[in-house]
């Protein structure tokens, strides 16, 4: 299914206070480290550096923009703690595009590059870096080509006739059952065919054909195109013609362009010449190439949905086809011809499906070779890289990620975490650092997008391999006809409020985005670091990508329990990496420990194997590798049409390879874990019993990197994610000198790292405890004693205690209770001590607010925002939404309440600040003191340092979205929307905590 058709489908339906200067004025600066976590270890990770920080999708009107405009924007964006963005022509929400004069301010006009230019120029001077899209929108298109040139896309349409045997049929060959596109012009017969119908190859939707009746009757045909035929024999047959011709596509909501852009032959050496040409001539200037070389980052190309009545084609096809498997194509075209997406003829079941999967092995060899790797290629040439969301076709997607510099998912499109794990595995096997990730685009939820949403999404797709994070989406200022509060490249879109955020200083909660961008930055340069590694390699016969189709025992039943895996197809399986050391599959790089083969889900389930693949998989399991293969592979069929002998030959392959110690099939996918565990395979990561609990490992020369996640497989998966609180083993990787393994907490929220106080170590595995909320993750970092400068690697841990809390705190090991009284603590030195934490008062929960609130409306433009004061006395904490005075307000609002603490308030007492739920982000302040970050899934922030005896003074800033007051202010679009509650709900409580030190 096409974005477009989601899309439509769905239009219908903190950084201390210290530290948010330094991050707006762009410097490296960034909340210092606490006393134990110093070092240069440490640093890297407190202040990401720019190039792992999130990017935007940054949506233009084509050129229609003004040079000072985008100077500001990307000051908006550097000062916001971002680390780039992608200029891209965006504009579906522009209903009369004349409005946009792409005469003279269309994609690639002088207007445009003036725009380009100056993005650039003031992104080298913040340090950020800009990525272009190909072409105007998507598919990748070119202005001033026409649909009949030779480097437009093309399709092969139908047409069709039904005949008794017997019966002569004369007149002109059938016509397309499909009428061309706008501007399509010509229109090229390429074949003529009939065929005997056989009802028993039909299905509910193909008509079923003998192929032994196939006939070419193309040389029969008349210069005036006429048809003179009778069949052979009796029974009902097809007469089907074939017609090659321009498809006509343009990109996405256009025009961009004068003239006109159509979509390039992806297929085709021309198509890509077209793109790099118009480039070459119309774009890049001298001033621009020495841009790009200051401050550019990658060419984009988004998902490719080419869009036609009939079968994408190009004129190489045949010969391609002839080339790669030995025989010619057009006998085979009935299975392969399709009508509005759909298959027409059909011949015996697994007939067709071999000769569907060897036309389309072909199609996606040309998709890489031609497209792919011609426009990495020319991007390196110009010192740029290439990304690209390689997908919306039926081509390998696993192996054009290990071909593209940045390959990229997106969380709209992709149906659950395994999609991801596709691009990860070429990734990882081609040796490359960054998947990339478009980010938080939902549907109808223009200007209700919460950061919590976006934070759950993206949870689960870093722990699936994604490290790059380019957010859907930051909006240029204005354009003709936008309403309040901008111009929105999705919103409205059919009407409705349409999808993806304007993220920008539009948004109260750009006010604490820095939080945001700093949290991500600091997972991301996590997953960028070292190199990936996964548990098990799942082979797919079919690199199909954007499916939602999963692996089986490992998605349902491996990944719970803490087993991780990436998809390889069979082209990985040529790459230099794909060796055997020590039993691992690339043990430079994803080190996998087993490889599970299964049957081909894209083609029922069958168990298929090419030959060259068999071949790879016994020269792998030969060197060490372990391999379990599910289903009948004793058995086993080719993907494609057998060449005589074939099927033999690979069944004496599969015979060798079941033959070797290391090497078990099984029939039944409950059976897997059990394989594995008798070839001696277990995960880098284990807990007793299932879990939501999602890791990603990334291995340095120093350290294992664990990021764990409370994440689920897809935003569809019911019921929603619990609470967790179990212990993890952890398998440290890198032994260090002396052999011990010190496990530390990375905190991606405040920048701190910490030494974990209580853990147990058995030969290099290390267990810890794990307890997240919903959505939220943590980092933990397993090295050397003082590997991120701390002092304490050297002073004995906690093993076990009785008290809710262990920590090094003050360069001692501290424990805290919510309650005084005795605990009693097992130390890593054999000791067992007991220590006593003086009485704790109870918990308080506010009574009485002041609410300041600064509320939003639309000013006396659309880029205009008019704030109004108000303020309030709450002796409850309720939604706006049910507070009359607010009920309709977006913006920021600021709680202040004051609390007493004892005269007994002393150094070992602290708090921790529970704000219950809050939408959307949140800032706390302490007597004036800015308080750590609000970990934004579990906000709870420690305030201990902050406090005093006496009167103390709380404040919580809180911003939310837009949407309640754009419901009355435009209720043509946004009034359907259900008001939402936001604000400060609580219950907020303060929670007392005393602590004493083990001694």
């Amino acid at each position: 299914m096409s974005r477009r058709a989601v899309l439509a489908a769905g239009a219908t339906a903190g950084i201390a206070a210290g530290t948010v200067g330094a991050l707006a004025s762009g410097t490296t600066a960034a909340a210092q480290p606490v006393a134990d976590a110093r070092g240069s270890a440490a640093e890297w990770f407190a202040a990401p550096a720019r190039p792992v920080r999130p990017k935007f999708r940054w949506w233009w009107p084509d050129g229609l923009v003004n040079p000072d405009e985008i100077a500001r924007e990307v000051d908006q964006i550097a000062d916001a703690g971002f680390g780039g963005a992608e200029i891209a022509a965006v504009h579906h929400s522009v209903k009369d595009k004349s409005v946009l004069d792409t005469e003279r301010h269309g994609w690639g006009s002088r207007p445009w590059r003036d725009g380009v230019e100056a993005a650039l120029r003031r992104a080298a001077r913040r340090g950020l870096t800009l990525d272009l899209t190909l072409g105007p929108s998507w598919p990748v298109a070119v202005p001033g080509l026409t649909p009949d040139d030779e480097a437009a896309a093309k399709e092969l349409v139908h047409g069709r006739a039904v005949l008794s045997g017997g019966a002569t049929y004369r007149g002109p060959v059938p016509p397309p059952v499909h009428e061309p596109a706008a501007g399509v012009t010509r229109q090229r017969l390429l074949a003529v065919q009939a065929a005997r119908v056989d009802p028993a190859h039909s299905t509910r939707k193909e008509t079923g054909l003998d192929l032994s009746s196939v006939r070419d009757l193309t040389s029969t045909v008349d210069q005036d195109g006429t048809l003179t035929w009778t069949p052979p024999e009796a029974g009902e047959w097809a007469l089907i013609s074939y017609w090659a011709r321009g498809c006509g596509q343009q990109p996405e909501s256009g025009p961009h362009s004068a003239p006109a852009a159509y979509v390039v032959d992806h297929l085709a050496p021309a198509g890509t010449a077209a793109v790099t040409g118009f480039w070459e001539r119309e774009l890049l200037t001298p001033v621009l190439r020495s841009l790009l070389k200051a401050a550019g980052g990658a060419f984009f190309e988004d998902s490719v949905e080419l869009e036609t009545d009939g079968l994408t084609w190009t004129a190489a096809l045949p010969d391609a086809f002839e080339k790669h498997t030995g025989r010619p194509l057009l006998p085979y075209l009935p299975a392969l011809i399709l009508s509005d997406g759909n298959q027409v003829f059909a011949f015996e079941a697994q007939l067709t499906r071999q000769i569907r999967h060897d036309f389309w092995e072909t199609f996606s060899d040309l998709f890489n070779r031609h497209h792919v790797r011609a426009l990495r290629d020319w991007s390196h040439s110009l010192g740029m890289t290439l990304r690209a969301q390689p997908y919306g076709l039926q081509t390998d997607a696993i192996a054009s990620a290990a071909i593209l510099d940045h390959p990229e998912g997106e969380s709209l499109g992709f149906k659950n975490l395994d999609d991801f794990r596709c691009l990860a595995g070429g990734r990882d096997m081609a040796g490359r650092t960054v998947l990339s990730c478009e980010a938080g685009a939902y549907n109808g939820s223009a200007y209700s997008t919460t950061w919590d949403r976006f934070l759950r999404t993206m949870g689960g797709a870093y722990a699936a391999g994604v490290n790059q994070t380019v957010v859907h989406g930051f909006s240029y200022a204005a354009a003709p006809g936008a309403h309040w509060p901008g111009f929105a490249a999705f919103s409205p879109y059919n009407g409705g409020p349409g999808y993806g955020e304007s993220w920008g200083p539009r948004q109260p909660t750009w006010h604490h985005v820095t939080d945001l961008a700093a949290y991500l930055g600091r997972v991301h340069g996590v997953l960028q670091s070292g190199t990936a590694r996964a548990d098990v390699a799942v082979f797919r016969q079919t690199g199909y990508a954007a499916t939602g189709i999963g692996a089986s025992w490992f998605t349902a039943t491996g990944v719970p329990l803490g087993w991780t895996h990436q998809f390889l197809s069979g082209p990985l399986l040529d790459l230099p990496s794909a060796t055997v050391s020590a039993g691992r599959l690339a043990p430079d790089g994803p080190a996998y420990k087993a490889l599970f083969v299964e049957g081909d889900f894209f083609y029922g389930s069958t168990p298929t194997l090419a030959v060259a693949d068999a071949r790879h998989l016994l020269r792998l399991a030969e060197a060490g590798l372990p391999i379990v293969l599910l289903g009948a592979f004793d058995q086993a069929l080719t993907p494609g049409i057998p060449d005589d002998g074939e099927t033999d030959r690979l069944r004496g392959l599969l015979a060798r390879l079941l033959g070797l110690p290391h090497v078990v099939r099984v029939t039944d996918k409950t059976a897997v874990g059990d394989a594995l565990a008798g070839l001696g395979v277990a995960p880098d990561v284990r807990h007793a019993t299932a879990s939501t609990l999602l890791n990603a490992h990334r291995v340095t020369r120093d350290a294992d990197y664990y990021y764990l996640c409370n994440g689920k497989h897809a935003e569809t998966v019911k019921p929603p994610v619990a609470a967790i609180d179990h212990e993890v083993t952890l398998r440290h990787t890198r032994r260090t000198r002396n052999g011990e393994t010190v496990p530390y907490l990375l905190d991606p929220w405040t920048g701190t790292v910490t030494r974990i106080a209580r853990y147990a170590e058995d030969g290099g595995d290390v267990t810890v405890r794990v307890a997240l909320q919903p959505g939220q993750a943590m980092i933990v970092a397993l090295g050397r004693p003082g590997l991120f400068g701390d002092h304490n690697g050297a002073r004995p841990h906690a093993i076990a205690t009785d008290a809710p809390e262990v920590r090094f705190s003050g360069g001692k090991l501290t424990l805290r209770s919510e309650t005084g009284g005795t605990y009693t603590t097992r130390l890593s030195s054999g000791r067992t001590v007991t220590t006593a934490i003086p009485s704790v008062p109870a918990p308080i929960t506010p009574g009485q607010w002041r609410l300041d609130v600064e509320d939003r409306y639309p000013g006396s433009s659309a880029t205009r925002t008019e704030r109004v004061h108000r303020t309030l006395s709450l002796d409850a904490l309720l939604p706006w939404s049910r507070i009359p005075e607010l009920a309709d307000s977006a913006g920021i609002g600021r709680y202040r309440t004051t609390i007493e603490l004892p005269s007994g308030w002393t150094a070992s007492h602290g708090a921790r600040l529970e704000l219950g739920q809050v939408s959307d982000t949140a800032r706390v302040t302490v007597n004036g003191v800015g308080a750590p970050p609000v970990d934004r899934l579990h906000p709870v922030v420690d305030v201990g340092p902050l406090l005093r005896r006496g009167r103390n003074v709380i404040e919580v800033e809180v911003a939310t979205p837009l949407v309640n007051r754009l419901r009355v202010a435009r209720p043509s679009v946004f009034g359907a929307v259900a008001r939402q509650d936001h604000g400060l709900v609580g219950p907020v409580r303060l929670i007392p905590y005393g602590q004493a030190a083990v001694r």
